[in-house]
């Protein structure tokens, strides 16, 4: 379990006096002169969390860095008596900037071919979503062409996507197969997140979508396709370690509660996290299915009733939220502000794919939150960093700057925290740090 961060100073302070003498920290690379420091480690829960949970911001900051973890994090002030600064120490200069660590995005779909723009001309026309996709069009028309294109391929556009995320501070982002849905193009998809992970410095945790839709080859065997998932897919995809987390698309149109409970089951029994899309087009009940298994995350939740709301409260599930996807589908957005209320952490995604949401900018999902669904700006920053890592199991590595966080960090150059939400549509971001190692900037 995390120490409270200024406990733990003030412990150190203490103990420090009682010995008269002051134990240098050795770092290798120190952020400093940083307008705000935001550490992101929650100190109040629930829905009156706010400003307290970003412990601060601490005005006039600097955090040292020693490998790959941050060592040190306070005022300027009090750097160079706590941190060993010498001519091996890099030293980067935030220019009065905001430090916030490595954002999390906790929902993409990132592993893809094709385009799907016209689709989206034709939703525009007043076509509807679940129109297309039962002709054939939407995830469909996706699958086709992910089918089609080399690994090679599904590597390069992947990395372009995430060179666009990591240019916005993003340091950590789930990826999910479900462009595939046989066996072998569902494990294809998941070998390309694995490599992306490996020739890049963004954390990817990936996740198996087999139940994204039912693939045109199971048009009248419904029940077929979720045994092959149950039976074939996932006990495949566990043994070789390609993902740590299992999803399903619950909603109408796709796939039904008792469908989904069998999915997920199955995943978990093989070691897999659940979460779920719930929600999006009709509440068929997934939310409650998420607080029944202990899912991570439910996701989307633009249709939950107020008992599901509680279930996930009382469960200690994550709502995933996606504007991105409202935003593009003209939809309504999800009720932030009414999951936060009831107590329900809340996390922000771009949910990043081909067909309702073609956006790799994750503060603007801040904005979003903030001026459509009832968040305050302190809820939404936490929402695209430690709550994001809550989704994804992380939040005791990811998503704060603190002793002992793994060092992904990112400078904005805006005067204050606010700035963030509030000038919106452009980056801000001018330096990013992962792993402790520079990587943009």
């Amino acid at each position: 379990m995390l120490i409270h961060y200024r406990k733990a100073l003030d412990s150190m302070s203490s103990l420090e006096e009682v010995h008269g003498k002051m134990t240098m920290i050795e770092a290798d690379l120190v952020v400093r002169n940083a307008g705000q420091v935001l550490t992101m480690i929650p100190t109040v829960t629930g829905p009156d969390a706010g400003p307290a949970a970003l412990v601060g911001p601490i005005p006039d900051g600097a955090v040292a860095i020693e490998g790959d973890t941050v060592v040190w994090v306070g005022r300027e002030s009090d750097l160079e008596r706590r941190v060993r600064i010498d001519e091996g120490t890099r030293v980067l200069d935030a220019r009065g900037g905001v430090v916030l660590p490595g954002l999390v995005d906790p929902h993409t779909h990132i592993v893809f071919a094709g385009s799907r723009h016209a689709e989206f001309a034709l939703r525009l026309a007043g076509a509807g979503y679940l129109e297309i996709l039962a002709a054939g069009g939407g995830i469909l028309s996706t699958v086709r062409a992910t089918r089609a294109a080399s690994h090679d391929e599904l590597v390069q556009s992947g990395l372009e996507r995430l060179a666009r995320l990591l240019s916005f501070g993003v340091t950590t982002c789930e990826v999910k197969s479900g462009y595939g849905l046989t066996t072998e193009s569902e494990i294809a998809m998941l070998e390309v997140a694995r490599t992306l992970a490996g020739i890049q410095p963004v954390r990817i945790v990936p996740t198996f979508l087999g139940a994204h839709v039912f693939p045109e080859e199971y048009t009248g065997d419904h029940d077929g396709y979720v045994d092959l998932i149950c039976h074939e897919m996932i006990p495949q995809i566990a043994s070789r370690g390609l993902a740590v987390m299992c999803d399903v698309f619950l909603d109408k149109g796709v796939f039904d509660l008792d469908q989904a409970r069998r999915i997920l089951t199955a995943g978990a029994e093989a070691g897999l996290t659940p979460r779920m899309h719930a929600g999006q087009f009709a509440d068929l009940g997934g939310p409650g299915l998420a607080a029944e298994l202990g899912a991570a995350c439910a996701d989307h939740l633009e249709h939950v009733s107020d008992a599901d709301v509680r279930a996930m409260a009382e469960a200690g599930v994550v709502a995933c939220l996606l504007p991105g996807a409202a935003l593009s589908l003209g939809m309504k957005f999800p009720q932030a502000r009414r999951l936060r209320e009831a107590g329900v952490e809340v996390a922000l995604a771009t949910d990043c794919n081909p067909g309702t949401s073609r956006t790799e900018n994750l503060p603007l999902m801040a904005t979003l939150a903030a001026t459509a669904m009832g968040l305050t700006i302190e809820d939404a920053l936490r929402g695209i960093t430690c709550v994001a890592a809550r989704a994804l199991g992380l939040e005791h590595e990811v998503g704060s700057i603190g002793p002992g966080f793994t060092a992904d960090l990112a400078v904005f150059d805006v005067p204050d925290y606010r700035s963030l939400a509030y000038h919106f549509g452009v980056n801000h971001c001018r330096v990013v740090v992962a792993g402790g190692d520079v990587v943009v900037g």
